[in-house]
């Protein structure tokens, strides 16, 4: 029977009892982790967010009906007990933070039994996720997603403490606005009171932060809910959440700035890391070129080779065929590979063509110098050599190699490289390496839309050297644009916005956007614009995404308390779920059709 708290109070969590606290009465609650019945004696681990308590439970230190009840606790049950705080009877355990003492209990009170969970309530669950999302609430008392969920608090708090410090002001924007489609689906909120017109959840507040810049609040901050209805992949959720800012009278020197200092005070207050300062910087460009990636990992080199000028003459027709259709050759040398199995390398073959190689070249260089190679037949001796010395190749070398379109030949590298990375053990937790990446494209050729579309946004501010060519040569026009990238991930972007008319018109032209058109969707930022609006600039960080790194989480799940699944479904609270048709009827909504389809069916 669970009994009553009346007139008890905890004085402390258990983690927080120390061994200045030996002899002192302390009253502490919790689950039970663990309880082993030794007979005259009951050991109990008890659990809290901060860690764990030794209770010890003996006959005479506590009456006989407590003894009683102490022998029948079980995993999961509500206890509190108060008791003396003693030094350990037994070994000390280094593995907690508590591990010299434990609590000799004289009074236990069981708050609530529990059942048999479905899983062990323990650290690096091996359990299914599918079991543990849809029991996510005993999954959270696990004492590693705790700290994860406790990290990720206190990041937002020292985040709110460092801006406001700055001159930032913490202003909420709407959840419920205008649907814009550009960019991803939003998710759509039907209007019981206009019926027919649907709100759409922001995927970012990006428009109304230009606003407070047009209505000269200068610099804010918003730790806010996103929402994107994008399509299924395992480490996206269809919700989630932005540390979003925006700051007037700045250009990109000011924004990186505050956020490199911004990083170093998080990281040492968090993980008492300290980052180097200035943060490296690096073009777009040079990103692809040297990584294949916009968001290069800079914990291990092997780096692109772009080899293109050395093949380009020789009888391989892999090589030649893509540099003549505009393409480029480029590779990676693997250090150390060389004495790779056939069976292994064939299975880098099959993991490059998931990003759409049509194959791998290689030359693999054994100790002794001698080289097996998939192509060696199609090529001179005096060209293998040239191309094994563009590459660094050394004896025990692996080389690999894509013929392709330049943009094919980037992410095919790129991912390969990040492979390699991984098989090699090259990918260090501990370690920590930012790197900005600036001067994106400011726009990016649309198949499916045949137009060009904005890499960011399109109220994103181009280099202005570059400002001729958006007219002649859209594609190769440079943005202010600017990503902070750590350890492969990118973790926030931003750019300086555009805030002259004539340069935004001709920007919504070299979208494709009529005048029309364009005011239709922004009509409320262009006209707000008329009013005099100061040059801005903003960056948003993915707060979850972010965490995940600092905790070394190997997913954002493991750092939000209520995640979804792939199909953005919740396994816990069975969400989405059909409504009544009352509740339908009520917004206007029809959903007749579909059922008679499927009952066709």
């Amino acid at each position: 029977m669970a009994e009553s708290m009346q007139g008890l109070h905890r004085t402390c969590r258990c983690a927080e009892v120390t061994t200045e606290m030996v002899g002192k009465e302390v009253t502490l609650m919790g689950w039970v982790a663990k309880a082993r019945n030794k007979g005259g004696l009951v050991f109990v681990d008890l659990r809290d967010r901060s860690g764990i308590m030794q209770l010890i439970f003996e006959n005479g230190s506590i009456d006989e009906e407590g003894f009683a009840k102490a022998g029948k606790l079980r995993s999961e049950f509500v206890i509190a007990v108060t008791g003396t705080v003693e030094k350990r009877g037994g070994a000390v355990n280094e593995n907690l933070a508590t591990g010299e003492i434990e609590l000799r209990v004289k009074d236990l009170r069981v708050l609530a039994e529990a059942d048999v969970p479905p899983f062990p309530i323990e650290e690096n669950s091996k359990t299914k996720d599918e079991i543990r999302l849809k029991y996510r609430y005993l999954d959270l008392r696990r004492p590693d997603l705790q700290r994860n969920i406790m990290m990720k608090s206190k990041v937002a708090m020292l985040t709110r403490q460092f801006f406001a410090k700055e001159g930032f002001l913490e202003i909420e924007t709407p959840m419920l606005g205008k649907s814009t489609p550009e960019g991803a689906r939003d998710y759509l909120v039907p209007s019981r009171v206009h019926p027919g017109s649907f709100y759409g959840l922001p995927q970012s507040p990006q428009l109304y932060k230009q606003l407070l810049m047009c209505s000269g609040f200068d610099r804010y901050i918003q730790i806010a809910r996103c929402f994107r209805d994008e399509d299924l992949r395992a480490d996206r959720q269809p919700e989630f959440t932005q540390i979003d800012m925006e700051l007037s009278f700045v250009d990109v020197d000011d924004v990186i700035d505050v956020n490199e200092r911004y990083l170093a005070f998080l990281f040492k207050e968090v993980l008492d890391i300290d980052v180097k300062l200035p943060i490296q910087r690096i073009t777009w460009q040079e990103a692809m070129d040297r990584f294949g990636s916009d968001k290069p990992d800079m914990r291990f080199g092997m780096e692109l080779h772009d080899v293109s000028d050395i093949v380009k003459d020789c009888g391989f027709g892999v090589f030649t065929g893509a540099l003549e259709n505009g393409g480029s050759v480029r590779g990676i040398n693997a250090e150390g590979q060389g004495a790779m199995p056939r069976k292994k390398i064939d299975k880098l073959v099959e993991f490059v063509k998931g990003y759409g190689a049509k194959g791998l070249a290689y030359i693999a260089i054994a100790e002794d110098g001698t080289r097996k190679s998939s192509f060696a037949k199609f090529m001179k001796d005096e060209e293998m050599d040239a191309l094994v010395k563009a590459m660094d190749g050394k004896p025990g070398d692996l080389l690999l190699f894509a013929a392709d379109k330049t943009k094919l030949v980037y992410d095919v590298l790129g991912a390969l490289r990040l492979e390699l990375a991984k098989q090699m053990n090259l990918l260090d937790k501990n370690e920590y390496r930012f790197v900005w990446v600036t001067e994106f494209p400011l726009l990016e050729w649309s198949e499916e839309e045949n137009r060009f579309t904005a890499m960011h946004h399109p109220f994103t501010m181009l280099m202005e050297e570059d400002l001729p060519l958006l007219d002649t040569d859209p594609g190769k026009v440079r943005a202010k644009a600017y990503d902070i990238v750590l350890n492969g991930n990118e973790i926030g972007g931003g750019s300086v916005r555009i805030h002259q008319d004539d340069i935004q018109e001709r920007m919504f032209e070299a979208l494709g956007f009529t005048k029309e058109a364009a005011h239709e969707q922004f009509g409320f930022l262009l006209d707000a614009f008329k009013y005099g609006v100061p040059p801005h600039a903003g960056l948003a960080y993915g707060l979850d995404r972010l965490v995940m790194l600092m905790a070394k989480a190997d997913t954002i799940r493991d750092v939000i308390a209520f995640p979804k699944v792939k199909d953005a479904s919740c396994l816990m609270t069975q969400s989405p779920s059909q409504v009544s048709e009352a509740q339908l009827h009520e917004l206007g909504l029809d959903l007749e059709p579909e059922k008679e389809e499927k009952e066709e069916e």
